[in-house]
């Protein structure tokens, strides 16, 4: 369980803003903020700042558009429960593993792990640095590296926890 307080605003569970202990049920959350704007095309939760988006989080039910489907809109709704313990992804959830929910009936998850599915999308890429896929409202912000403030902490971190990520910092080794 972590109790740090840290997040995309847009993307938060409840439980964090509430200030409870959480665990990784708050990334199926992130994951349903994510399918919501992928689906959609916007948030599901909204505020003018970060109080009325937190108050959204927290109180409102996100709208599903019929034209996304009631699988879709089920499996949003269960990741989207309130509940940690219950919430599409977590053991106690009543609908079952996230791998057999309806919405992901056609997905060969073996295929998926092995990297044998083509993407249904592929960017065209002029070059390695090309950003033209993404908004200029991001493109042109200025980097903002975290601060560590405890620099024993980069050196009790084991390099083994991360032989498996497909990119690593060659200057940490």
């Amino acid at each position: 369980m972590a109790s740090t307080f840290c997040g995309t605003p847009d993307y938060i569970a409840p439980e964090i803003i509430k200030g409870q202990l959480y665990n990784e049920g708050v990334d199926f959350w992130s994951f349903g903020v994510l399918l919501y704007e992928m689906l959609i095309g916007q948030s599901p939760f909204h505020g003018e700042g970060e109080d009325e988006l937190f108050d959204s989080i927290l109180n409102e039910r996100p709208y599903f558009p019929k034209s996304i489907g009631k699988e879709a809109a089920k499996c949003l709704s269960a990741l989207f429960d309130r509940n940690p313990n219950t919430r599409l992804g977590m053991p106690e959830c009543p609908d079952g593993p996230i791998r057999m929910h309806p919405f992901f009936r056609g997905i060969d998850w073996q295929k998926v792990e092995n990297r044998q599915i083509t993407p249904p999308f592929k960017p065209a890429l002029k070059s390695a640095s090309d950003v033209s896929n993404f908004d200029d409202d991001f493109t042109q912000e200025k980097p903002h590296l975290t601060p560590i403030h405890d620099k024993s902490l980069l050196a009790s971190i084991d390099p083994e926890a991360f032989l498996n990520f497909s990119y690593t910092n060659p200057k940490y080794n």
